[in-house]
């Protein structure tokens, strides 16, 4: 990272509590923005930037949604809105998150986006609860054990539903090909299987036939061979959510792409493989994975966020920029559109943006209760030669 992007990484996170003074004097809706900016770590008692030249990785996502959410408050700004919006640092030393979480009522707070950990999640979301507070979550794609909470949303799919509807893309595409599941033995992996057992259980259409292969981690090209055939397109599923499995499998497929026809079907967490994709070891196999955020950048929107960061970071807009910039740009304009009745209305489409979201109500199946809502809109992207675009 060069000493200009470094400045202005800096001159952001300094600046990241200014909106709420620009904004207060004209006011009319609240907003709470929760995000590990780790602003006491980063600083000294000085205010000396800690680690000189170095930009270390794990400030990276938080602090990326608040790129992304900053941007579209700017976009909101232009269009003449009021609102006004309190920037809390998950990671201060100085403030913890209960007492964070207590100025909810103080500054009168009426919407909750966050970037959060299972922990904070739990919390953030007892509160907004309790204060009757919509709370939007952009990451965690589990519920962290909340239940019976009409006020959370999660805009990152649960693996039930990456599965359930993974099931049925192999069903229209693939239902008479052979299928492998490659696997290693684990507890995740175990889970795994019953739920693709669990769906086959319950499909109205013909069931797949999944014939799964548990394999060792120091693994060999001839052995995943001897699941294939040369003759027969093969749907090799990683049966896996281990990244380093993913990675392996893919690099060994994709050695004998050429004498055994077949397309690789990733879990979720292929998402955080793109990089790895575009390398020349992956050349020629076919990948594809579910996603909830898929974005083709082609819009206006996202060319003009990318030419900002272009200009000023010197940088390309990671996906959690975007999707700061998504959540803060339609769930405000809900707010707007629908004020006190925002938790309504929170599933409505008329403010998507970059991708459709599908906000649909988890009924607990035991109680028979609503537990929160959650975006069940996947899409199908496959990569292949470095370049990946969206598959049906």
């Amino acid at each position: 990272m060069n000493k200009k992007r470094i400045s202005n990484f800096l001159l952001l996170i300094v600046s990241c509590l200014l909106p709420i003074c620009m904004l207060a004097q004209t006011a009319k809706h609240k907003i709470a923005i929760f995000t590990p900016l780790y602003l006491d770590s980063a600083f000294d008692d000085l205010n000396n930037y800690r680690y000189e030249k170095q930009f270390p990785k794990f400030i990276n996502p938080g602090l990326e949604f608040y790129e992304g959410a900053q941007l579209a408050l700017d976009s909101l700004a232009e269009e003449g809105t009021q609102l006004e919006v309190f920037i809390y640092d998950t990671r201060s030393e100085k403030e913890p998150l209960a007492q964070q979480l207590n100025k909810l009522d103080t500054n009168e707070i009426e919407l909750i986006l966050a970037y959060a950990n299972p922990q904070e999640s739990w919390n953030i979301a007892n509160a907004a609860k309790a204060k009757k507070i919509p709370y939007i979550n952009v990451n965690l794609p589990n519920d962290a054990g909340i239940t019976d909470n009409p006020y959370f949303v999660m805009l990152n799919s649960t693996l039930q539903t990456h599965i359930g509807l993974l099931y049925k893309y192999l069903q229209k595409n693939y239902a008479l090909a052979p299928i492998v599941m490659f696997r290693t033995k684990g507890q995740t992996e175990d889970i795994l299987k019953s739920l693709f057992d669990e769906v086959g259980k319950n499909t109205l259409s013909v069931p797949l036939k999944i014939k799964y292969v548990d394999l060792v981690d120091s693994f060999t090209v001839d052995q995943l061979a001897t699941k294939l055939d040369s003759n027969v397109h093969t749907v090799c599923i990683a049966g896996s959510l281990d990244e380093n499995f993913g990675k392996r499998l893919s690099q060994q497929l994709a050695s004998i792409d050429k004498s055994y026809p077949l397309t690789l079907i990733g879990m979720p967490t292929f998402d955080n493989l793109t990089r790895d994709f575009t390398l020349p070891q992956y050349k020629g196999l076919e990948i594809v994975y579910s996603t909830p955020f898929y974005n083709s950048r082609i819009d206006k929107v996202s060319q003009r966020i990318i030419d900002y960061f272009n200009t000023k970071m010197y940088a390309r807009p990671s996906d959690m920029v975007m999707r700061g910039y998504e959540a803060t740009w339609r769930f405000s304009k809900l707010l707007l559109q629908y004020g006190n009745d925002i938790a309504s209305n929170l599933s409505r489409k008329e403010f998507n943006l970059f991708r459709e979201l599908d906000i649909q109500p988890v009924i607990n199946k035991q109680t028979t209760t609503l537990d929160y809502f959650e975006n069940k809109k996947l899409f199908f992207v496959k990569w292949q030669d470095g370049i990946i675009k969206g598959v049906n």
